[in-house]
């Protein structure tokens, strides 16, 4: 039986596209709402309200680890070069001789 990863590298590139947007899109929103959370215990202990500050920290934090939890299962990146351009040797050389004037 395989597991995540080799599955995920044998899937469909639209399919992988699909869950990496998917999940960047859930990184986006965590880390959207833990600044919120860190701003809202900003506020709350600098009005002595340590209560609330510690709450909405203990929150972002675990916010925090929830993000680095969903990083695990990103894609491995693909690197496709469709058009490589070669150029012939004697261009390269002429390059590579004009280099230091």
């Amino acid at each position: 039986m395989s597991d995540f990863r080799e599955a995920q590298n044998q899937a469909h590139p639209n399919k992988t596209s699909t869950l990496m947007l998917g999940i960047i899109m859930a990184l986006i929103g965590n880390m959207s709402i833990q600044i919120w959370l860190l701003y809202s215990a900003l506020n709350n202990a600098l009005e002595e309200h340590s209560g609330l500050a510690i709450a909405a920290f203990i929150f972002s934090l675990i916010l925090f680890f929830v993000n680095l939890w969903l990083l695990k299962f990103l894609p491995d990146s693909r690197v496709i070069i469709h058009n490589k351009l070669e150029v012939p040797e004697k261009e390269v050389n002429k390059y590579k001789a004009n280099k230091y004037k």
